[in-house]
């Protein structure tokens, strides 16, 4: 368990809580603390489902300016991959992943609830890639999984002008997935990963993955990851539980192991 951030775990779901006040700043120290928790959720059997959550007042308003505005270009050359990498752990997680997003989720904290399957947002809640109005970029992966989720020319828009996005545009565009009252973010955000901590979890990492990595190539290649997915899984003992269940109870019955 890191200083900021801690994996929670109870009934199958794994919340990784950030918790640095007053709003969740994403410094050195945070960041490295995601990758531990994003990699401990990913190893732990269980963990079924895991909910990414900055606390009911605010997601994460972005990286630490004041640690970062005296790095050099030698230093960011230095740091700028584990930055990524670290928030590519969490996208990484071999299980359903939501972000749970109140208040501010800016920058560096819209980057990481990209990296969520989901985002279930509060209707106050305000989202946004505000780099260029400090003279960057964003660099933790908005400028490619913002594109690949609303489209490049809303992105562009978005990263163009570094303006706040807030919930019902977001809703609209599809930057999240679902509004609610923000006292109901995290029970919805509960309420959606609990609903695969009984599922087949094999089929659903390889359907993560499929999806995940077919978005990075051709049709053809994408379809032979598909094949070679749906085959891998007539191995499990899963397969053969569903398949049984279907026949002689009918769909939805089945009771998954997860092998």
């Amino acid at each position: 368990m890191g200083e900021f951030v801690r994996l929670e775990v109870e009934d199958g779901v794994g919340t990784i809580r950030i918790d640095r006040p007053k709003m969740n700043a994403l410094n050195v120290q945070v960041q490295e603390e995601i990758r531990a928790a994003a990699t401990e959720a990913a190893e732990r059997d269980d963990v079924k489902a895991v909910i990414v959550y900055g606390g009911e007042r605010v997601f994460a308003a972005g990286a630490d300016i004041k640690e970062m505005a005296d790095m050099s270009y030698t230093d960011m050359v230095a740091r700028s991959g584990g930055l990524q990498s670290s928030f590519s752990a969490v996208a990484r997680i071999p299980k359903p992943v939501v972000a749970a997003v109140t208040g501010y989720a800016l920058g560096g904290g819209c980057e990481l609830a990209l990296c969520a399957d989901i985002r279930i947002a509060a209707d106050d809640a305000t989202l946004g890639q505000p780099e260029i109005l400090l003279g960057i970029i964003p660099g933790a992966g908005g400028t490619q999984r913002l594109s690949r989720l609303v489209g490049p020319s809303k992105a562009k828009d978005i990263i163009f002008t570094g303006r706040f996005v807030k919930a019902d545009e977001a809703l609209a565009i599809g930057m999240v997935d679902k509004v609610v009252p923000a006292a109901d973010v995290y029970t919805e955000a509960v309420a959606w990963a609990k609903q695969f901590t009984g599922a087949a979890s094999c089929a659903l990492r390889a359907a993560k993955e499929t999806v995940d990595r077919g978005l990075e190539v051709d049709l053809e290649t994408g379809l032979e990851i598909e094949r070679i997915q749906f085959a891998a899984l007539f191995a499990t003992e899963d397969r053969t539980t569903g398949m049984r269940s279907f026949m002689e109870q009918g769909p939805g019955k089945a009771r998954f192991e997860g092998r």
